[in-house]
Order: C-alpha cells, then structure tokens, then sequence
C-alpha cells in the first residue's frame, strides 16, 4: 500500500508560513533543494491545496528559462512529469499534469492507496496536511527545518488534540544548518 507523507520547509518555532504571508525565510541551498528534488522524484502523486498549487505554477513553465542551472531543470521536469491532485473550491480548472479532486481528501487518498501505482502520495500545503493528520492518513513526516523564529503563520503541525506516536528514520544536518527530519508514524 502506498504511503501517505507530509514534507515542508518549516522555521524552528514551527511555521511553514510567515506571519506576513511571505515564504522568503527559507534557505535556497543546493542540499536542501537537492533533497526537496529526491523527495519528488520519490512522489508518485502529489496533492496540493489551491495556495500551494497556485505558488507552484512556476515549475510548469520554468524549463524555458535559458538560465536556469541543472538542478533546478531537473526539479523541474520532475514536477512536471508529477500527476497532482488539487483541492480547492474556487478553481474551476488547473493546468499541466494536475487535475481537481473529485472528492474528499479521505476519498482521494484511499483511491490512490488502492491504485497499483509505484511512489508514494505527497501532501504539500499545512491546511491539506492537517486535514490528512486530524483523519490520521499521514504515514510520514519529512522536516526541513530552517535556522530562523517567525513568530507566528501558518504552522507545520495543526493544533488537533490527538497524541500522534512517531519512530525515527533518519536525520541529518545539512550544510546551510537546515536540520531534516524524518518520522514514520507508529500505528
């Protein structure tokens, strides 16, 4: 069965978003976009809430900028290539290799779960994920996390009550002081 995980770039007091909206507190190193790139080249779906979708747009067309080094082509035509699921309830239509949910995240996700298809399903976007966490469907969490305090935005971890048991699969410190983690759910 396929599994379910949750990877972002979060500050050390727990924010994926600043308290402004902005996303420019997150380190652009060659490690960590390389292992940003591992992560979805692993994915075999990725679903996206309508923020996340629209922020991503940019990869779409990425590769028709002549100046773009090797790396970030090759994240690009990974996402590209990358089937994703998008919720929202005021898109009428999405772009690329995407295509709107058809039904609930729980819906979505057991179909995918069922399909015989390789690489795991990747949540990205803290609303969707907590969502997926409340319905206890994540699986796994992979954490980038940036040497910096925000104060406050859209946390990583939504504020449900229920005790969540993980078991370590690895960490590492990367060059630019990024700490990743990465967590199996203990069931």
């Amino acid at each position: 069965m396929r599994s379910v995980t949750y990877s972002m770039l979060v500050s050390l007091d727990g924010y994926v978003v600043g308290p402004d909206g902005s996303l420019d507190w997150g380190t652009t190193d060659e490690d960590v976009f390389r292992l940003a790139t591992n992560e979805v080249r692993e994915a075999g779906v990725h679903l996206l809430g309508r923020r996340l979708y629209e922020t991503m747009l940019y990869w779409e067309t990425a590769t028709q900028n002549p100046a773009l080094d090797f790396s970030t082509v090759d994240f690009a035509e990974i996402w590209v290539a990358l089937p994703k699921v998008v919720f929202s309830s005021t898109l009428s239509a999405v772009q690329g290799n995407a295509r709107l949910a058809s039904g609930t995240l729980a819906e979505e996700i057991e179909r995918l779960r069922a399909e015989s298809a390789e690489g795991s399903i990747a949540i990205g976007g803290a609303m969707l994920a907590a969502e997926a966490a409340a319905l206890g469907l994540i699986d796994e969490y992979r954490i980038r996390v940036c040497p910096v305090l925000l104060g406050g935005g859209i946390p990583f971890f939504s504020r449900h009550e229920d005790r969540v048991n993980l078991e370590r699969v690895e960490t590492r410190t990367l060059s630019s002081g990024v700490l990743y983690l990465r967590y199996r759910v203990v069931r």
